[in-house]
């Protein structure tokens, strides 16, 4: 049987020069205004903070390990990043419902009403950053940054995990 040739179109280095430097400057600009939103919300949740209330929020309450393993980050990490959210109100700990000696992170009312407050600027910056797109463009984008963090999100994943041994 013939080898199988492989019919994958060669990568274009000039392609993804430009495309390793738009990702840069994204970073760089997303990083300087934090996306942060618009009008007296701007920039008053850091990143890390506006993340974790997210997840909170869509997934419901877990406990640290739980949260950390679906934000990539390890547990002390996110031990460090709660600890703000629960002095301010935000997140509360609660007796896990089915084992009551572990505890739960749990977004607040006031950490729902604060999150929300922080979509609502971010929504606007995003419509207004995003003007004269039609939405099949803003969708197309959305799409392909999807993509593109799932696909950054797995690299991640494969370096973290333990080489096979060999035989």
């Amino acid at each position: 049987m013939p080898p199988v040739q492989d019919m994958t179109p060669p990568l274009d280095p000039g392609l993804l020069d430009a495309l390793q430097h738009q990702v840069a400057v994204f970073a760089r600009r997303a990083e300087q205004t934090r996306l942060g939103g618009v009008g007296q919300v701007r920039n008053s949740m850091d990143r890390a903070a506006y993340l974790l209330l997210n997840r909170l929020d869509r997934e419901g309450p877990m406990g640290v390990k739980a949260l950390a393993a679906g934000m990539g980050i390890d547990s002390s990490t996110v031990t460090r990043q709660v600890a703000p959210l629960v002095d301010t109100g935000l997140v509360k700990r609660t007796s896990h419902p089915e084992d009551g000696r572990a505890v739960v992170l749990q977004l607040s009312p006031r950490g729902q009403s604060r999150l929300e407050e922080v979509r609502s600027s971010r929504r606007e910056l995003m419509a207004q950053v995003t003007d004269g797109w039609t939405e099949d463009e803003r969708e197309s984008f959305c799409t392909l940054l999807t993509r593109f963090n799932s696909a950054l999100s797995a690299r991640q994943s494969a370096a973290h995990e333990p080489s096979a041994p060999t035989s």
